[in-house]
């Protein structure tokens, strides 16, 4: 018999102008714990490469079988077809499709240049990466959501090398779903290793897990602590760990839709994030009302992870003291993701400056963007939005400045870079366009 429902978390703002700061808090925010305790995994990983990650395999996904493949083998895929629901490898096909779509409609184009002056052209070239590990996440669930977020951009990027690493289940195998995934993207090379060896493994390079130069993908503070310690070595991507959503509503909103979607990112597990904001205590009280009804149609893991969110210290609902004041909150928080439930959403929207994405509309719930709408759903976390986008195309190029200066345009710019070299005393950067130059230049009939 499942233990009853706690009260939800409630913060009446209502009578203050004050944000309180431990609202603001995050669970990853504090790694000290993780980053002890990651320490000898990565340098275990370090010195003894695919020896280390079947013991870690063993000892923290439960791995039962002795000689576990670290790369998942040709029939393994071919399994996966076999076994999965023709309904959930049609969906996959269903998110492929979109992804993609909004994807290479994001992809800049390979190069362009602009004359600033007359005779001196300025651009950028777009260049993909060489290599990139995309994460997977398999703790609390599978994940072939999270395949495509992060593989599909790096295909259509045109990423050299893209490969997946995941951690295996108890029997040494990879997700059905997330091998199917990843068939239908392109991607052959799937490796059976999460958490902070995970990282380590790409970081490094085993004897069968490519060395990697960046890894994007969400984890938990085990994999967050690890790539922060080795963004020396790989560049760790867009921040991405333990879900969080804010909900923020006005008063033309029904409580229960509120309450609906606040299950949505509460229920990935304890460590989440999620919190409804408004300043209706009608929607306010409508909400916690509607909750124990949503917990009570979960199965009972889920409906603990997001009872724990929702009842603890970092989720709940939040009302305030009037509607700037929760959009306040939102642009202080800048949360994951916000859905705005308002009369005119898009006139919201417009006062949003911090958000990792933001579904607009009764009919934009988080769930569609997570899964199949298009636009990436890995997002920073942990207040990173205030500086940081979502994952995507971008992500996995590079940008390559380009200049081209002609002989007619050369003189003028030649004259006001010889000032500013002498200026900032450097004689070489001013010799290099005096009259010797030209002078060499006219010797040769260029």
């Amino acid at each position: 018999m499942s233990a009853p429902f706690q009260a939800v978390t409630f913060h009446d703002l209502s009578g203050s102008s004050e944000l309180p700061a431990e609202l603001f808090k995050r669970t990853e925010a504090d790694l000290s714990f993780f980053t002890e305790r990651v320490a000898p995994i990565i340098e275990a990983v370090r010195t003894e490469g695919d020896a280390a990650l079947r013991r870690f395999a063993r000892d923290f996904d439960g791995v039962s079988v002795p000689h576990m493949s670290i790369l998942a083998e040709d029939t393994e895929f071919e399994t996966a077809f076999e076994r999965l629901d023709p309904q959930v490898v049609e969906s996959i096909r269903f998110a492929v499709e979109n992804v993609r779509a909004f994807h290479e409609a994001q992809k800049p184009e390979d190069m362009w240049m602009k004359e600033i002056r007359p005779g001196a052209f300025a651009g950028d070239r777009h260049v993909p990466i060489d290599s990139v590990a995309c994460y997977v996440p398999r703790g609390k669930g599978s994940f072939p959501s999270v395949l495509l977020m992060t593989t599909i951009p790096a295909v259509v990027a045109g990423v050299k090398r893209a490969i997946v690493i995941t951690p295996p289940g108890p029997d040494g195998k990879v997700d059905d779903a997330t091998l199917v995934a990843a068939r239908l993207v392109g991607i052959t090379e799937v490796y059976k290793c999460g958490g902070a060896q995970g990282v380590a493994a790409v970081a490094f390079g085993t004897e069968t897990v490519p060395k990697c130069l960046k890894i994007v993908g969400p984890g938990s503070p085990w994999v967050v602590a690890a790539k922060r310690q080795l963004s020396g070595l790989i560049d760790p991507g867009v921040p991405a760990g333990p879900s969080e959503s804010l909900i923020l509503a006005d008063d033309s909103v029904d409580g229960a839709l509120a309450a609906l979607d606040l299950i949505i990112e509460s229920e990935h597990g304890p460590d989440s994030s999620a919190y409804l904001v408004t300043s209706s205590r009608r929607v306010a009280e409508q909400a916690i009302a509607a909750l124990p009804g949503y917990w009570a149609q979960l199965d009972e893991k889920r409906a603990g992870f997001s009872q724990a969110v929702l009842c603890g210290t970092h989720g709940g609902v939040v009302l305030t003291e009037d509607f700037a004041a929760a959009v306040e909150f939102v642009n202080q928080y800048a949360p994951e993701h916000l859905e705005i439930l308002a009369e005119e959403p898009m006139a919201v929207m417009g006062k949003i400056r911090n958000a990792g994405e933001i579904l607009l509309g009764n009919y934009t719930p988080i769930t569609l963007g997570n899964f199949v709408l298009g636009p990436n759903a890995v997002l920073p976390t942990n207040g990173a939005a205030k500086t940081v986008g979502p994952l995507s195309v971008f992500d996995y190029m590079k940008r390559i400045s380009v200049g081209y200066v002609t002989r007619e345009g050369y003189q003028p710019l030649a004259d006001k870079a010889h000032a500013f070299a002498l200026y900032e005393g450097f004689p070489g950067h001013a010799l290099a366009v005096s009259a010797l130059r030209t002078e060499i230049l006219n010797k040769k009939g260029q």
